[in-house]
C-alpha cells in the first residue's frame, strides 16, 4: 500500500489522516536512460512507456527533482532504471 508507511495523523471531529509519502533518494546509475521531453510528455506517460506503470511518475520525479506531472518541452530528464530498491507502487 502506497501510503502504509506514512505516518497517521488525528484531525477534528475524528477524521483521520496519513502525511506527506517521502520518496527515497534515486542513485544514478550507469544504465540510466536521459532523453529530451517532446511536446505533451508528461511524467506519467513517461513512467507508463518506461516502467509500463504510470503510478512511477514519482521515480522520474524524484530523479529529476520535479514537482509537478507536466514538463516543458526540450527538458533533459533522468530516467532510472527500477532496481529492488525502488519499489513499484
Amino acid at each position: 500500500m502506497r501510503y502504509s508507511k506514512s505516518r497517521l495523523i488525528e484531525k477534528k471531529k475524528g477524521v483521520q489522516s496519513r502525511s506527506t509519502s517521502i520518496y527515497p533518494e534515486i542513485p544514478e546509475r550507469d544504465s540510466d536512460i536521459y532523453v529530451i521531453t517532446q511536446i505533451g510528455d508528461r511524467l506519467d506517460t513517461l513512467a507508463f512507456d518506461f516502467y509500463k506503470n504510470p503510478h512511477m511518475w514519482w521515480v522520474i520525479a524524484r530523479a529529476n527533482n520535479l514537482t509537478q506531472l507536466n514538463i516543458k518541452n526540450g527538458t533533459s530528464l533522468r530516467i532510472p532504471q527500477l532496481t529492488e530498491d525502488i519499489k513499484v507502487v
